[in-house]
């Protein structure tokens, strides 16, 4: 199964599940609306989606976490996560869950070429990797990707406390503590996508909140 969590994404959430779609046409799709003002539901509906609706805005982790049980709940092995702004190419979907067979989690790298990305976020992600890594107990590639394939053991084991864009860091900490392989596939991403919810520095105190935490743990 793919989760996609979307908010206020009706420009480009259609595209995004037709891509997924025509790239793995077995592959169940949910989007979950956390929120959204405009008519993004109804686009991925009519684009071929199930979907899950908030109807207030929880943040990024909570619908994560929404789309994880209701995939648990259907009995999905492997569930691809990718954003709904478009910067994921679902070309390479197959591929990172095919990775699957050698890692219980797997990561759409972004670090093995980062033309086009711009220096600040290059800078960010360093730093934000090598920290996550290091609280994780294991090198990681990439922890600020949301293109993942996740299985279903380490979707059962790994619950984050955080419900905004920290939860997919604290995934994968909770996730290398825990004993679980996390790989790592390379993908191209479209930097500054124009559905791109991110807040930089809104984002960064919070990411340094979960650090605060997860230290003294």
């Amino acid at each position: 199964m793919a989760v996609i969590p979307a908010r206020d994404a009706a420009s480009t959430i259609g595209g995004v599940v037709r891509g997924v779609r025509a790239a793995l046409p077995g592959l169940a799709v949910l989007v979950v609306d956390d929120g959204s003002m405009d008519g993004t539901a109804a686009a991925a509906g009519a684009a071929g989606a199930d979907v899950i609706r908030h109807e207030v805005n929880r943040g990024k982790g909570a619908a994560l976490q929404t789309g994880f049980d209701e995939a648990a709940r259907r009995g999905a092995k492997r569930v691809l996560t990718l954003d709904a702004d478009g910067q994921h190419d679902p070309a390479y979907a197959a591929s990172l869950l095919r990775a699957l067979d050698g890692s219980d989690l797997v990561i759409g790298s972004r670090d093995r070429d980062r033309t086009g990305m711009p220096w600040i976020r290059r800078a960010t992600n360093s730093f934000m990797t090598w920290i996550v890594s290091h609280l994780a107990g294991m090198p990681i590639e990439d922890t600020q990707s949301g293109y993942r394939a996740i299985s279903a053991p380490v979707l059962a084991s790994v619950r984050p406390g955080s419900r905004r864009f920290e939860y997919e860091s604290e995934f994968l900490i909770e996730a290398g503590r825990k004993g679980f392989t996390i790989g790592s596939v390379p993908v191209p991403t479209l930097y500054n996508a124009p559905g791109s919810h991110i807040r930089p520095f809104r984002d960064t105190v919070r990411f340094v909140r979960l650090l605060f935490r997860r230290w003294s743990h």
